[in-house]
């Protein structure tokens, strides 16, 4: 089981609060005085996986070997898309996407956090979607 993932981010506070909004997830206490970590876990009673954040001087790779998918859940792809862009979220110009989707995959769009993480966000279009 996956405990928490880790990113490495140049200012925790913004990223934690753009993390926080995206997913609804709160911030654990500091376990410590001097604890610079911001933990981000789901709300009591709901799963999911916790997400930490601490300084790094590294810069955010263009292809990063492991990433964040998120679902759009109950909203369509480009309802979650315009949430995620309000919160600070940024497009990708992604070179990678299929030119030809199989119809049993769902439609993606691939984003950078406001640290510039990239993620991956899918889900549903509605019928008359951009």
């Amino acid at each position: 089981m996956i405990e928490q993932l880790s990113l490495g981010v140049s200012d925790p506070e913004r990223a934690g609060r753009f993390w926080a909004a995206a997913l609804g997830y709160r911030r654990r206490a500091r376990r410590y005085d001097g604890d610079e970590w911001i933990v981000l876990e789901p709300p009591p009673g709901t799963s999911g996986t916790a997400i930490a954040m601490d300084l790094s001087e590294s810069a955010a790779q263009e292809f990063p070997r492991l990433h964040i998918d998120l679902d759009a859940g109950e909203r369509s792809l480009d309802e979650e898309l315009d949430r995620l862009l309000a919160l600070g979220a940024q497009r990708v110009d992604w070179r990678h996407y299929p030119t030809d989707p199989h119809q049993t995959e769902p439609p993606y769009v691939v984003l950078a956090d406001p640290e510039g993480n990239r993620f991956c966000l899918s889900g549903r279009r509605e019928p008359s979607a951009r």
